[in-house]
């Protein structure tokens, strides 16, 4: 028999971003919700990627929930099993598995428009109905492999980095690994003593720093755990060291010279061969594409049983890779470190709004979205990570907590209308803000580094990062102005008659499009006002 449950929250995924709305949901007082993951166990990304020598590069207390401080973390970039089992304790702590749905995967999403409220259908036939979605899937869910000619008759093993085969034994293997970004400048160390002979397809070479990890002591852990008030001040530190760090990226480029001498110094020291050291060695400004931490990548790729080719997979025929300058390879198995889809989010093909088209459809031009959360045409719908949410140089926890307050005053704000409601984002309130974001991004060094990176969507827009500091978008996401908002909602069914569905205005027409996005309120008292009587 099929499952039918309504709610007023559902939330799409259970890492990070899933994981944190539950909490919040619950520290506002709504237990009426539902977790919806597609896996058998939440975790999220840290549960997707399994593979050698996975870890985080931010450090440890800062890359957790500001409510749920960890004070036993082994090291200060901790591993991906030591991440999973925090969001396991979560999870936990929080009460949170009485509302999750593990095996739920969400195959389409779709707006009511008489009732108001999101038809949700899953794999497993349960089906749902929310007043509010919470979309966390994350951008970094969906492994994206290239289109390969000759993939398909490979005779070995072929896997994707997110997709880990445990079960096939890499000893003595003759291994492809395709791809130089931050799960293959992991990979890369973990594997090289134990395969015969790797082949490391580069199409462009990343900046790499030095990696300073170092195991937590236990004098350490037991301070954090005895005085707790020393974890948030470590915290508080490693997060103002790269607040300071951001006008580099946004504003002065130029700045980040020193910080490229250090990498520079850090391939020189570990590839003495000038050869392969100009291989390595990027020729575009550092921080354009992510800057990667490791001290193990480079003594790896000096190794002799590694061959580095400077050019991308381009054919396979049987088990002999080619790279598109022609050289070739016979291998066993091929690893795919070739990222995800990232500005072209699967999901986005599954939410189908008010006027009947596909959240992939509004975002064919590039994905938008009104302070990294809400799109028109899409009520009550609201993404954590959205569009222009992600960070070049500090913890992506310090955004998803900011869409969290943003996400419980939405709801505050639903409560405080009344009856069956809704909030749509008004299209030039989304404009405006894309517009800005755009304007703010064009002196970035994402943007003026002269790389192409997966930031960048079919376009070249950079729709992926946030062009400020975490606390400027603290404060821009602090509460819901109703002025960028329509308030929709069901008019009182007549004899006979459905449920008809009128729109009223939150704020005067046009105000939201004239104001500012960034910092302070994006309407006028007098327009809210107006907009609470007009809603009333």
């Amino acid at each position: 028999m099929t499952q039918h449950e309504h709610v007023r929250v559902a939330v799409i995924g259970s890492g990070f971003g899933g994981l944190g709305a539950a909490v919040r949901l619950r520290r506002e007082g709504i237990t009426d919700f539902v977790v919806l993951e597609r896996a058998d166990s939440v975790g999220g990304t840290w549960r997707d990627n399994s593979y050698p020598g996975c870890a985080c590069d931010v450090p440890s207390h800062l890359y957790s929930f500001s409510f749920a401080p960890n004070p036993e973390w082994p090291r200060t970039f901790s591993g991906q099993e030591h991440i999973r089992a925090y969001l396991e304790h979560v999870a936990d702590t929080f009460g949170l598995r009485p509302h999750i749905r593990l095996n739920h995967e969400v195959t389409l999403m779709r707006w009511d428009r008489e009732e108001l409220y999101w038809r949700i259908e899953t794999a497993n036939g349960a089906t749902f109905t929310a007043d509010v979605v919470i979309s966390a899937t994350g951008p970094l869910s969906d492994p994206k492999t290239p289109d390969i000619p000759g993939l398909e008759g490979f005779p070995g093993r072929i896997f994707h980095s997110a997709r880990w085969d445990h079960d096939y034994d890499l000893t003595g293997k003759r291994v492809a690994m395709v791809g130089t970004g931050a799960s293959a400048i992991q990979i890369v160390p973990a594997i090289q003593p134990e395969v015969g002979r790797m082949t490391l397809f580069q199409r462009t070479p990343p900046w790499v720093m030095p990696r300073m990890d170092r195991r937590i002591s236990g004098a350490e852990r037991w301070l954090h755990r005895t005085l707790p008030i020393t974890g948030t001040a470590r915290r508080g530190l490693l997060w103002g060291i790269r607040e300071l760090q951001v006008s580099a990226f946004t504003k002065h480029p130029n700045e980040l010279g020193l910080v490229e001498k250090i990498a520079r110094s850090n391939v020189a020291r570990a590839i003495k061969d000038p050869v392969l050291r100009a291989k390595l060695t990027p020729s575009y400004r550092i921080g354009c594409k992510r800057i990667l931490l490791s001290s193990t990548y480079y003594p790896a790729l000096a190794r002799p049983n590694v061959d580095v080719v400077t050019f991308g997979l381009a054919e396979v025929r049987g088990s002999t890779v080619v790279a598109s300058d022609g050289t070739e390879a016979e291998v066993d198995a091929i690893i795919f470190g070739t990222g995800f889809h990232v500005t072209d989010m699967p999901i986005a093909e599954r939410v189908v709004g008010a006027e009947g088209t596909t959240l992939a459809e509004a975002w064919k031009d590039g994905m938008r979205a009104l302070r990294g959360a809400t799109t028109d045409g899409f009520p009550n719908w609201m993404t954590i990570i959205g569009p222009n949410t992600g960070l070049g140089n500090s913890s992506m926890i310090l955004m998803i907590e900011s869409q969290l307050n943003y996400m419980a005053d939405y709801l505050r704000q639903l409560n405080v209308l009344g009856g069956r409601v809704a909030l749509d984002a008004r299209r030039s309130a989304v404009d405006v803000w894309n517009r800005r974001v755009q304007q703010r991004m064009k002196r970035t060094v994402w943007n003026t580094g002269g790389c192409d990176s997966w930031y960048l969507d079919a376009n070249g827009r950079n729709t992926t990062v946030w062009p400020g500091t975490t606390t400027e978008f603290r404060k821009v996401t602090r509460a819901v102005d109703l002025g960028e908002y329509e308030v929709v909602r069901a008019r009182e069914r007549s004899a006979g008659a459905g449920a008809a569905v009128g729109a009223v205005a939150a704020g005067a027409p046009g105000v939201a499009a004239a104001s500012g996005a960034f910092g302070g309120s994006a309407v006028s008292a007098m327009a809210g006002s107006a907009g609470k009587k007009a809603a009333g």
